[in-house]
């Protein structure tokens, strides 16, 4: 069985690496090589998913790579390759002949293979890899069209933002293997450290998940992402990416625990960014922008539920969530595509005019709206019933969120099914392609009810080991049901005129509560400020000085050549001459006769013999 589980991540990860490098080549091939990957890999995670293999090798010295799927990753593994696969197929008719398509299909491969093995990963070395490869062919598909600079740019600020909260982890793995109480870096025992490291350590982790998760104050980015095609933001937006945080949190939500303060902090987090990007969704105008901005709302529930320690609500609300989400996009792509518009006042009738894309969309904003009976709707009461026992005050604001939920899916359904201001009701069938994508995913949403009940959302419950969560109450259910319900119809009939909110609310709110223009302001011109300072102090002051003592160096070198070296020269000189002068005398008793060598001896002998009497 392991060695499905190292299929199940090598799968994607070497035919999407082949597609992206082999490129036009095989331009014609990928689509079909890219959708049959998938569905394998779909196969091989639901046959993991029941077994729950582990495998471990070593890949440094005591440091193992592990991969593992329990009850957690073994429901993200099979959500993450069946999202994967409704949006491959999608991309088939979304990705035309004309374009690069092996480099589209290979990175979205990648891109899916890096979030299987981040959700598998059992040591934080495993999981830095793969969160750095979703990183950057996250970056690459978002500047999918490059030769746009305004995409180019997009892709730039996402990647960049998601990256600077990455060190968070880079921190984290830092002070776990500096605390020594985490020797090996895995992650179930991460909880085991103590003192300031266990503070770093969360501290890291809380960081990177809030970035990757756009939750607030990184939440800009994903804005600035919808210039990437359709099917990225379907992918990135429900299975793969921005759920990579909150999955992240919801794995480590005993070191939360741990911390004391680390799942309050978690928890009101999240709920606040359920309701002010929640207020950011309601104010767009654009179909993207506004699916974009309650993602950021809808994961804010997943780490409320992970703060508050309610992980089975948190865990079903991101797999219904994700079914919901990359429904949403894929009929705003398709409708894209066709209309040439994402402009909410330009899409008037466009439901009507494409039927299956109306109704499909339909349920999508309907569960996203929390609506009875789909599946966001009980999802969420389930996480919500863990707020509620933690704290009443996050369980009031948490129902906010979900309230303002309702307003911005009702706000999208209203302007897709109104009739465009110059009638036309012609019927314009998708391709057929699109068609099973968007039926299977509309069946989801509301399939998926039932992991909220029991007995399935106890048998969930029992695989993830959470024992001990509440469970809603029936007055919970039916309050935030007809509070979707009444909120959603009032929205429908009064329209865009009962959301008019005054005229700065919603510029601030619209352009996204202006975080980038903050970020901009606050750290990245003072960076590139101080940036600027350095190189010029490099250039005036360090690279001159480099420059001045290199010449220095060759004065000094010039000078001793001309005078130092001609003392040393003489001096070599003279001692050269002395010792040829001595060696000359030296030879002058060498005669060979033997005659004066008894002279020599004689003499010598003599010289002694005198100076031994005047001594003594």
């Amino acid at each position: 069985m392991s060695a499905l589980l190292w299929a199940l991540v090598a799968l994607p990860l070497t035919v999407g690496t082949l597609l992206a490098v082999v490129g036009r080549p095989v331009d014609r091939y990928a689509p079909t090589v890219a959708v049959g990957t998938a569905v394998a890999a779909l196969g091989l995670a639901v046959a993991v998913a029941f077994e729950h293999p582990r495998v471990e090798v070593p890949l440094l010295e005591g440091l193992p790579a592990g991969l593992a799927v329990d009850g957690l990753s073994g429901l993200m593994v099979v959500t993450v390759t069946a999202v994967t696969v409704a949006v491959l197929l999608f991309s088939v008719a979304d990705i035309g002949p004309g374009e690069a398509r092996a480099r589209f299909f290979g990175l979205m491969l990648l891109f899916g293979g890096a979030m299987l093995t981040t959700v598998t990963a059992t040591t934080l070395t495993v999981l830095l890899m793969a969160w750095e490869v979703m990183g950057a062919t996250s970056w690459a598909l978002i500047g999918y069209w490059w030769s746009d600079p305004e995409r180019g740019d997009a892709a730039n600020t996402a990647f960049l933002t998601t990256r600077a909260a990455d060190l968070g982890l880079y921190l984290a793995a830092g002070a776990a293997w500096a605390s020594g109480q985490v020797g090996s870096l895995a992650l179930d025992e991460l909880p085991d450290a103590t003192g300031v490291w266990s503070t770093v350590i969360t501290v890291g982790v809380i960081a990177a998940a809030f970035g990757k998760s756009a939750q607030l104050p990184f939440s800009f980015w994903l804005s600035r992402a919808m210039q990437g095609p359709s099917p990225v933001s379907a992918l990135l937006h429900s299975a793969t990416m921005v759920v990579a945080g909150a999955y992240l949190l919801l794995r480590l939500e005993p070191l939360l625990s741990a911390s004391g303060w680390g799942g309050p902090v978690v928890a009101w987090t999240g709920v606040v960014t359920a309701v002010v990007l929640g207020l950011v969704a309601v104010a767009q105008t654009d179909l993207k922008q506004l699916l974009a901005a309650s993602t950021c709302a809808q994961i804010g529930f997943m780490v409320l539920a992970a703060g508050a320690g309610a992980v089975t609500g948190g865990t079903l609300q991101l797999i219904a969530h994700a079914a919901a989400k990359s429904l949403a996009f894929v009929v705003a792509g398709a409708w894209l595509t066709i209309l040439g518009t994402k402009a909410l006042p330009a899409l008037r009738g466009a439901a009507r005019r494409h039927r299956t894309a109306g109704i499909t969309f339909s349920v999508a904003a309907l569960a996203l709206a929390g609506v009875p009976p789909l599946a966001l709707w009980a999802a969420k009461d389930v996480l919500l019933a863990g707020a509620l026992e933690d704290n009443l005050a996050l369980y009031a604001v948490g129902l906010a969120g979900a309230v303002i939920s309702a307003v911005y899916s009702a706000k999208a359904l209203w302007f897709v099914w109104q009739p465009a201001p110059v009638p036309d009701d012609r019927e314009e069938p998708l391709p057929y392609a699109t068609r099973l994508p968007l039926v299977t995913l509309a069946v989801a949403c509301a399939a998926l009810t039932v992991t909220s009940f029991p007995p399935v959302r106890d048998a969930v419950r029992r695989v993830l080991g959470g024992g001990g969560q509440p469970d809603p109450r029936v007055w919970e259910l039916g309050l935030s049901g007809a509070l979707a319900l009444a909120v959603s119809a009032l929205v429908w009939m009064r329209g865009p005129q009962l959301l008019a909110f005054p005229r700065r609310f919603t510029a601030w709110t619209s352009d996204w509560l202006r975080l980038e223009n903050a970020a901009r302001t606050l750290l990245v011109g003072p960076v590139m400020r101080l940036a600027h300072a350095l190189a010029a102090f490099d250039d005036r002051v360090l690279d001159r000085a480099v420059e001045g003592t290199a010449r220095g160096s060759v004065r000094l070198a010039q000078w001793t050549n001309a005078q130092a070296e001609r003392l040393v020269d003489g001096t070599v000189e003279g001692v050269a001459g002395g010792a040829r002068a001595l060696g000359r005398w030296a030879r002058r008793p060498q005669t060979g006769q033997l005659h004066q060598y008894l002279a020599q001896a004689v003499a010598a002998f003599t010289v002694l013999a005198v100076v031994l009497v005047l001594v003594r």
